[in-house]
């Protein structure tokens, strides 16, 4: 459905969306602050996984550590989808669509939205999921 003959709107005020966008631009910062991390993390793992040492590497180490890069490198990757998730809601604020349930159309509401900035599905729509 294009946006243009999407009849649904948000059912906040301008003001309240720029609450939400303060909100998610705040809660963005801190994902890039740990994508940083991540990366760097990864970087460091990568190098040292690759750096041939005087010392014996007993396999078990090299598992874990083996083990530890593949649980980093899925944190970086579920935090880059964050982001996505964010600015995605950051557009849907700008084209005054944020807040409404794409199941149900009706209002999400507030307390769900501080919580989970960027869903696109109220509570009620989410446990008819389960």
């Amino acid at each position: 459905m294009s946006k243009d003959t999407d009849p649904r709107v948000s059912p906040y005020t301008d003001e309240e969306l720029e609450y939400f966008k303060e909100i998610i631009i705040k809660k963005r910062t801190e994902a890039e602050q740990d994508l940083e991390m991540l990366q760097s993390a990864i970087r460091e793992s990568t190098e040292n996984a690759s750096d041939e040492s005087a010392y014996s590497y007993h396999m078990a180490d090299a598992g874990t550590d083996a083990q530890e890069r593949e649980k980093t490198y899925m944190l970086f990757n579920r935090t880059k989808k964050f982001i996505r998730y964010l600015d995605d809601a950051l557009v849907r604020i700008k084209n005054k669509t944020y807040g409404v349930c794409r199941v149900t159309g009706k209002k999400i509401s507030k307390g769900r939205l501080e919580a989970v900035p960027h869903t696109q599905i109220s509570i009620e729509a989410k446990l008819k999921q389960k």
